[in-house]
Protein backbone atom coordinates (compact mmCIF):
# COMPACT_ATOMS: atom_id res chain seq x y z
CA UNK A 1 0.00 0.00 0.00
CA UNK A 2 1.12 3.63 -1.08
CA UNK A 3 1.64 6.31 1.86
CA UNK A 4 1.60 9.71 1.87
CA UNK A 5 5.48 10.05 1.50
CA UNK A 6 5.08 7.99 -1.51
CA UNK A 7 2.34 9.68 -4.18
CA UNK A 8 3.54 12.26 -5.46
CA UNK A 9 1.26 15.11 -7.33
CA UNK A 10 1.71 15.71 -10.64
CA UNK A 11 2.02 19.45 -9.97
CA UNK A 12 2.88 20.68 -6.51
CA UNK A 13 -0.53 22.46 -5.63
CA UNK A 14 -2.83 23.98 -8.96
CA UNK A 15 -4.21 26.90 -6.79
CA UNK A 16 -0.36 28.03 -5.58
CA UNK A 17 0.54 27.21 -9.88
CA UNK A 18 -3.17 29.39 -10.74
CA UNK A 19 -3.88 31.97 -7.91
CA UNK A 20 -6.62 33.27 -9.80
CA UNK A 21 -8.15 30.32 -10.31
CA UNK A 22 -7.95 29.39 -6.72
CA UNK A 23 -9.82 32.98 -5.30
CA UNK A 24 -12.40 32.22 -7.88
CA UNK A 25 -12.86 28.54 -6.32
CA UNK A 26 -12.85 29.91 -2.89
CA UNK A 27 -14.88 32.53 -4.02
CA UNK A 28 -17.34 30.11 -5.25
CA UNK A 29 -17.43 28.16 -2.09
CA UNK A 30 -18.13 30.99 0.45
CA UNK A 31 -21.04 32.31 -2.15
CA UNK A 32 -22.53 28.47 -1.51
CA UNK A 33 -21.95 28.29 2.68
CA UNK A 34 -24.68 31.20 2.29
CA UNK A 35 -28.53 30.20 1.98
CA UNK A 36 -29.22 28.94 5.43
CA UNK A 37 -28.08 25.13 4.96
CA UNK A 38 -26.15 24.02 7.96
CA UNK A 39 -22.05 23.78 7.81
CA UNK A 40 -22.59 20.49 8.84
CA UNK A 41 -24.63 19.61 5.75
CA UNK A 42 -22.45 20.90 3.57
CA UNK A 43 -19.64 19.16 4.97
CA UNK A 44 -21.16 16.08 5.10
CA UNK A 45 -22.59 16.12 1.06
CA UNK A 46 -18.98 17.14 0.29
CA UNK A 47 -17.52 14.02 2.01
CA UNK A 48 -20.31 12.01 0.26
CA UNK A 49 -19.47 13.57 -3.24
CA UNK A 50 -15.83 12.97 -2.35
CA UNK A 51 -16.09 9.61 -1.68
CA UNK A 52 -18.14 8.64 -4.65
CA UNK A 53 -15.32 10.58 -6.84
CA UNK A 54 -12.51 8.97 -5.18
CA UNK A 55 -10.75 12.48 -4.00
CA UNK A 56 -8.92 10.57 -0.95
CA UNK A 57 -7.51 14.40 -0.19
CA UNK A 58 -10.80 15.89 0.07
CA UNK A 59 -12.87 12.65 1.51
CA UNK A 60 -9.73 12.80 3.92
CA UNK A 61 -10.30 16.70 5.17
CA UNK A 62 -14.16 16.88 5.51
CA UNK A 63 -13.78 13.88 7.64
CA UNK A 64 -12.00 15.99 9.75
CA UNK A 65 -13.75 18.68 9.67
CA UNK A 66 -16.50 16.97 10.53
CA UNK A 67 -14.62 15.09 13.53
CA UNK A 68 -13.38 18.80 14.67
CA UNK A 69 -16.61 20.65 14.33
CA UNK A 70 -17.53 17.80 16.83
CA UNK A 71 -19.62 15.46 15.02
CA UNK A 72 -19.51 11.68 16.34
CA UNK A 73 -17.74 8.93 14.76
CA UNK A 74 -20.73 7.00 13.54
CA UNK A 75 -21.66 9.51 11.31
CA UNK A 76 -18.54 10.29 9.52
CA UNK A 77 -17.81 6.68 9.66
CA UNK A 78 -21.68 5.99 7.70
CA UNK A 79 -21.90 8.65 5.17
CA UNK A 80 -21.25 6.20 2.34
CA UNK A 81 -24.28 3.84 3.64
CA UNK A 82 -26.38 7.02 4.94
CA UNK A 83 -29.62 5.30 3.42
CA UNK A 84 -29.04 2.36 5.72
CA UNK A 85 -27.38 4.42 8.48
CA UNK A 86 -29.74 5.71 11.40
CA UNK A 87 -27.45 8.84 12.14
CA UNK A 88 -28.73 11.52 9.43
CA UNK A 89 -31.97 13.93 9.80
CA UNK A 90 -34.27 13.86 7.07
CA UNK A 91 -33.33 16.88 5.70
CA UNK A 92 -29.22 15.71 5.67
CA UNK A 93 -30.53 12.61 3.58
CA UNK A 94 -32.34 14.94 1.32
CA UNK A 95 -28.76 16.69 0.57
CA UNK A 96 -27.11 13.34 0.63
CA UNK A 97 -29.32 12.02 -2.34
CA UNK A 98 -29.32 15.52 -4.48
CA UNK A 99 -25.29 15.30 -4.03
CA UNK A 100 -25.16 11.88 -5.09
CA UNK A 101 -27.43 12.35 -7.91
CA UNK A 102 -26.00 15.54 -9.19
CA UNK A 103 -22.17 13.88 -8.69
CA UNK A 104 -23.32 10.92 -10.50
CA UNK A 105 -25.01 13.01 -13.49
CA UNK A 106 -23.64 10.41 -16.48
CA UNK A 107 -24.95 7.73 -14.40
CA UNK A 108 -28.72 8.14 -14.91
CA UNK A 109 -30.71 9.08 -18.11
CA UNK A 110 -32.56 11.52 -15.62
CA UNK A 111 -29.81 12.29 -13.39
CA UNK A 112 -31.33 14.42 -10.99
CA UNK A 113 -35.43 13.48 -10.67
CA UNK A 114 -38.42 15.09 -9.97
CA UNK A 115 -38.69 13.12 -6.77
CA UNK A 116 -34.84 13.69 -5.65
CA UNK A 117 -35.94 17.23 -6.16
CA UNK A 118 -39.25 17.49 -4.71
CA UNK A 119 -37.78 15.46 -1.20
CA UNK A 120 -35.13 18.35 -0.86
CA UNK A 121 -37.63 21.03 -1.47
CA UNK A 122 -39.89 19.97 1.30
CA UNK A 123 -36.59 20.52 3.56
CA UNK A 124 -35.14 23.84 2.12
CA UNK A 125 -36.42 27.27 0.37
CA UNK A 126 -34.91 28.55 -3.01
CA UNK A 127 -32.49 29.94 -1.27
CA UNK A 128 -31.00 27.27 0.82
CA UNK A 129 -31.37 24.65 -2.69
CA UNK A 130 -29.56 27.08 -4.45
CA UNK A 131 -26.48 26.93 -1.94
CA UNK A 132 -26.64 23.13 -1.59
CA UNK A 133 -26.54 22.57 -5.41
CA UNK A 134 -23.29 25.62 -5.23
CA UNK A 135 -22.15 23.47 -3.38
CA UNK A 136 -22.17 20.27 -4.98
CA UNK A 137 -21.10 21.84 -7.77
CA UNK A 138 -17.96 23.23 -5.95
CA UNK A 139 -17.20 19.72 -4.35
CA UNK A 140 -17.32 18.55 -7.81
CA UNK A 141 -15.16 21.06 -9.54
CA UNK A 142 -12.31 20.42 -6.18
CA UNK A 143 -12.77 17.04 -6.47
CA UNK A 144 -11.59 16.64 -10.21
CA UNK A 145 -8.88 19.31 -9.99
CA UNK A 146 -7.51 17.29 -7.03
CA UNK A 147 -8.13 13.45 -8.26
CA UNK A 148 -6.59 14.84 -11.92
CA UNK A 149 -3.56 16.49 -10.07
CA UNK A 150 -3.12 13.45 -7.88
CA UNK A 151 -2.61 15.51 -4.88
CA UNK A 152 -2.54 13.19 -2.06
CA UNK A 153 -4.70 12.68 1.24
CA UNK A 154 -2.76 14.58 4.45
CA UNK A 155 -1.26 16.87 2.09
CA UNK A 156 -3.85 19.62 2.97
CA UNK A 157 -3.14 19.96 6.27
Amino acid sequence: METTETIKPRIPNIGGTVPEALQAMLALSKAAAKGGVPQTTHTLVHLRASQINGCSFCAEMHSRELREAGEPDERIWTVAAWREAPYFTDAERAALALAEAATRLSDQSDPVPDEIWEDAARHYDDAALASLVLSIAAINAWNRLNVTTRQPAGSWS
